[in-house]
């Protein structure tokens, strides 16, 4: 399956060592495991419809555990969507659900670092209620395998410092965890997001697909964890 070439790939290239894309020590730090399907009975209509609400109760889930972030998403079919017209259907589509990134979830501010080298291909001030807020693309290269990835809900001042075609290094400070006012109003947090194909796109790609186009969209969006390795670290 064609999600599956970059993990190969990785896995082949024995001194390939991704850079941290949030400054976190599994000897010392958590990691919580987040859960925004509708099995998460905590997460009401009334916290999701409500940024400040929203915001909070990500505040206690973190503080309550003592994590340094919270975690998770990929294929994950969210109820959380609802809040925004971004996610309604579209030509007939059913609404977009199912989540193709994975989300890092930490304080307005937190640094991210580019986790391997790139250029910056695109980026946007993506600003409908919902959507993604400051975003920013980096296309890669490993071998003959060329790829995205894509960093959203980021800090307004990020992208007003940056040009198409910046080349970036690994380990590079890249961006910031925005707040609500430029992140698309979602409490902070950041969306990456890998891609082999941005189809057309500039400074945005569905991070959201309905289940109706599914495989098309996780063959072409391989789990970003391929790259950040943290996954096994969430409890």
């Amino acid at each position: 399956m064609k999600t599956t070439i970059l993990a190969e790939k990785l896995k082949q290239i024995s001194s390939f060592r991704p850079y941290p894309i949030v400054a976190f020590n599994p000897s010392t730090d958590l990691l919580l495991k987040m859960d925004f399907t509708i099995a998460n009975n905590s997460l009401t209509s009334k916290i999701i419809e409500n940024v400040e609400l929203f915001s909070n109760y990500i505040t206690q889930q973190l503080e309550s555990k003592g994590a340094a972030y919270g975690i998770g998403g990929y294929d994950e079919h969210r109820t959380v969507y609802s809040r925004s017209k971004v996610f309604d259907g579209a030509n007939n589509e059913l609404p977009r659900r199912l989540h193709l990134g994975i989300d890092i979830w930490g304080p307005a501010g937190t640094e991210v670092f580019a986790p391997l080298d790139g250029e910056v291909h695109s980026f946007a001030f993506n600003q409908q209620y919902g959507d993604y807020g400051a975003t920013i693309i980096l296309k890669h290269q490993i071998d003959e395998i060329q790829f995205y990835s894509l960093y959203g809900h980021l800090s307004l001042a990020n992208i007003q410092s940056i040009k198409k075609g910046d080349q970036i290094k690994g380990g590079d400070l890249l961006a910031h965890f925005g707040e609500p006012n430029e992140n698309g109003q979602w409490p902070p947090h950041l969306h990456f997001q890998l891609m082999y194909d941005l189809e057309g796109n500039f400074g945005d790609y569905p991070g959201v697909c309905s289940l109706e186009n599914r495989n098309h969209y996780l063959s072409n969006c391989p789990d970003p964890d391929y790259l950040l390795g943290l996954i096994q670290y969430a409890k």
